[in-house]
Parts: structure tokens; C-alpha cells; sequence
């Protein structure tokens, strides 16, 4: 499968099906889930109750699903990929949440296009990657696709060397 250049702010234009690309990681702290859920209102007992938590199914506290969704787009766009080309999120689909996330588990980003298809009224396109979030023990914690608009690139593309 062909690998995504390594550079700054890929055009619609230049995502082929079938690009991979993997993120570095990142863990998952103390800090994360007591700020996401004071962020998103979100106390729900599984995330902030160790007493709780400790008796629950999971047997410890669970980070938010939505937290770690935040943290796989975060890890996406350290990249570069879509630095200064995206235009927005389209959408979020087939998403599994399919394992727990705990604090401290470390996570990472394996992106792919599945697809992409242009839309000139707004200046570029949509590309569909396929996403999943693996943790430290390469278990896949979540999956699906992210739809994202980005840009097409320009009549004259500036020089990246000046």
C-alpha cells in the first residue's frame, strides 16, 4: 500500500486509496479524565468514582469514549496531514466503541483513505478514512470512518522552499 508523504497539508488532490499512516502514541493521564469530564459535564461514577469503578465490570476507572475520540482526532492532526488544508469534520460513521480505555493505557492512530470524492463548489473534497485507535497492547479499543473536507490545492501551490 502506498505510504502518505511525510510534509505539511496534504490536498484533496494528492490522498490516494489505500494511504496509511500510523500516529505516535500518547497516554491517557489522571489530567485527561478529570478535565474532560469537568469540560463536558460528564461525572459519569465509571469515570471519576474509583470506589465505584473498583466494583463495576471494568474493575477500575474507564476513560470517556469521548475523550479518547478527541485524542485520536488530536494525535491525526499532529501529522500534518490536514495542517492549513482542512476545511471541517464531515462526519463520524460506523463508529465502535468495541474496549475499555483506562488511565494510563497508551493510544495510537492507524489512519487509511477509503475513499475521497471531489466537490468543487467547495473548493476541494471529501476524504474518508478509515480509523482505528489501538492501544499499548495492540487491541483496537475503537474504529470506523472519519468523512473530512479538505482543500484543493491551489492554481499556483506556493514554494514550500522559499
Amino acid at each position: 500500500m502506498p505510504k502518505f508523504e511525510a510534509r505539511r497539508g496534504l490536498y484533496f488532490e494528492e490522498f490516494e486509496v489505500g494511504q496509511r499512516m500510523s500516529t505516535v502514541g500518547r497516554t491517557i493521564t489522571e489530567a485527561d479524565v478529570v478535565n474532560f469530564a469537568g469540560v463536558s459535564a460528564d461525572y459519569n461514577l465509571i469515570h471519576t468514582d474509583i470506589a465505584y469503578s473498583t466494583d463495576s465490570f471494568f474493575k477500575q476507572r474507564v476513560a470517556h469514549g469521548m475523550l479518547v475520540l478527541s485524542v485520536a482526532s488530536g494525535l491525526a492532526m499532529r501529522t500534518g496531514l490536514l495542517e492549513g488544508t482542512v476545511i471541517a469534520w464531515r462526519d463520524i460513521r460506523d463508529w465502535r466503541f468495541s474496549q475499555p480505555v483506562f488511565i494510563g493505557d497508551t493510544v495510537h492512530v492507524e489512519l487509511e483513505v477509503v475513499d475521497a470524492k471531489p466537490i468543487p463548489r467547495l473548493g476541494g473534497g471529501q476524504v474518508n478514512l478509515g480509523v482505528k485507535i489501538i492501544n499499548q497492547h495492540d487491541k483496537t479499543v475503537m474504529k470506523g470512518i472519519w468523512g473530512i473536507l479538505m482543500m484543493s490545492m491551489p492554481e499556483d501551490p506556493p514554494d514550500a522552499l522559499t
